[in-house]
């Protein structure tokens, strides 16, 4: 087994096609197909389910491809901390739950770094996903948000995932509506004051999506909700809709505009509030990469956390 075919293997994984891959990876198709055959021969397992539409991991291709990451990461971590250059790019990438300020902070790192030496990429994705990306290093880090509902469950997954929780900031929960919402110019809005407007959040999909919700206080019963899957489309049903949803309260206008606010939300008796704990997630005993401590960096400065406060 040998680097080339680990790198080879993970392309072609993310890539979901022989052909594809072998234009990205510039190697021919037929070389490509025969260097995996090679690995599954000589470690006794089939990687790849290959089909008309394309190549599937198979159950072991899922749990060989995981350790493959976890093997090329630390190789592209000593290549960038003794290597003088090379011909491969490195390679940096983020999963996150729908956080502008993530998606902010990863414009400021990469605006300090070279384009041409490294492959980049930033990716809004639901709860599961953000989780999956960093187990298997498809992303190094992961942002997202724990609270006293959700913190058994993502725990649990953070636990049999090898994964670490680190904490950012914790935050009171936020209404965040349309600037000419009716409510815009409460000083803080009750539960009661949004039952005619639809509630908005981010679709999870399968089980326990209540659970890995990227919207606080997920329990309470909303007479109107509407589920959407990217941020633009949030933003559109606020507008047209006079729609709302719960959040921590930290926005970026310079990428969702200035015509959105976050009015503090009142709890009561039968309503009650929630903190949320923003953090990133990371895989256990993997160093982060420079540019990986560099981005939490970006991240502790977007949200104004002194390197003393964690």
């Amino acid at each position: 087994m040998t680097l080339q075919q680990i790198r080879y293997v993970i392309a072609i994984s993310e890539i979901g096609s022989l052909n594809k891959a072998s234009e990205v990876l510039y190697v021919a198709q037929p070389s490509l197909s025969e260097s995996v055959k090679e690995l599954e021969r000589e470690l006794g397992i089939t990687i790849f389910h290959r089909s008309g539409r394309g190549v599937t991991l198979t159950g072991e291709g899922v749990d060989f491809i995981s350790h493959a990451r976890e093997l090329y990461h630390q190789y592209e971590t000593i290549l960038e901390k003794y290597s003088d250059g090379g011909s491969i790019k490195k390679k940096f990438a983020v999963s996150a739950q729908h956080y502008s300020f993530a998606v902010k902070s990863f414009v400021e790192l990469v605006k300090t770094l070279d384009t041409e030496e490294y492959e980049f990429a930033v990716r809004e994705v639901r709860t599961q996903k953000v989780i999956d990306d960093v187990c298997t290093l498809r992303s190094e880090i992961g942002v997202l948000y724990m609270s006293d509902f959700n913190a058994p469950l993502l725990t649990k997954l953070f636990r049999t995932n090898g994964l670490e929780f680190h904490e950012l900031i914790e935050c009171d929960a936020y209404v965040y509506i349309w600037k000419n919402h009716p409510l815009a110019q409460n000083r803080a809005i009750r539960f009661d004051e949004l039952t005619e407007y639809p509630c908005l959040s981010f679709e999870q999909g399968g089980s326990g999506s209540m659970y890995l919700s990227e919207e606080i206080l997920s329990t309470n019963r909303y007479p109107r909700t509407i589920k959407a899957t990217d941020r633009a489309t949030m933003l559109n049903l606020m507008v047209g809709l006079n729609g709302y949803t719960l959040c921590s309260g930290i926005i970026c206008e310079e990428l969702n505009g200035s015509d959105f606010i976050a009015v503090p939300y009142q709890p009561d008796d039968e309503h009650p509030s929630s903190k949320m704990k923003i953090g990133y997630i990371t895989k256990k005993n993997i160093h982060l990469s420079r540019v990986g401590r560099q981005y939490v960096e970006e991240l502790k400065k977007y949200l104004g956390v002194s390197n003393g406060d964690n």
